[in-house]
């Protein structure tokens, strides 16, 4: 029913010039323009990704967003360049290796954006 509809994202954001400047600032992303409902929208390949305003916030503690990249070791120091910060973990099943860590069929590296969710790029082993 819905295989073919297109996607939005909805993330909440505190303090929505703060997050703008870090998802264009940072991420590179093109503005899409702000919506009468008070949401910012960029376009993200095919899909949306919208940031709205919300007073107290809500974070997630889980990935928000993955960005599918062709090298993620160049996304990562093109990304390290313009300020962003990636973590790094040490866990049973989920070890990085210069922000790296392989899953499966991919490769995955996380970071943070200005409201505390969790980000991530990913790239196709296959």
């Amino acid at each position: 029913m819905l295989s073919d509809s297109s996607v939005t994202t909805m993330l909440p954001v505190k303090d929505m010039a703060r997050a703008r400047a870090f998802y264009e600032g940072r991420l590179g992303l093109k503005p899409g323009g702000l919506r009468p409902d008070g949401k910012f929208v960029y376009t993200v390949g095919g899909s949306t990704l919208a940031l709205f305003p919300k007073p107290e916030g809500t974070k997630a503690d889980h990935t928000a967003i993955s960005f599918q990249v062709g090298d993620i070791a160049a996304t990562i120091a093109e990304l390290k360049g313009a300020g962003v910060v990636f973590e790094n973990y040490d866990f049973p099943g989920l070890k990085t290796v210069n922000h790296v860590c392989v899953l499966g069929a991919e490769k995955a590296a996380w970071f943070k954006d200005t409201e505390g969710n969790y980000l991530c790029i990913h790239e196709d082993l296959a």
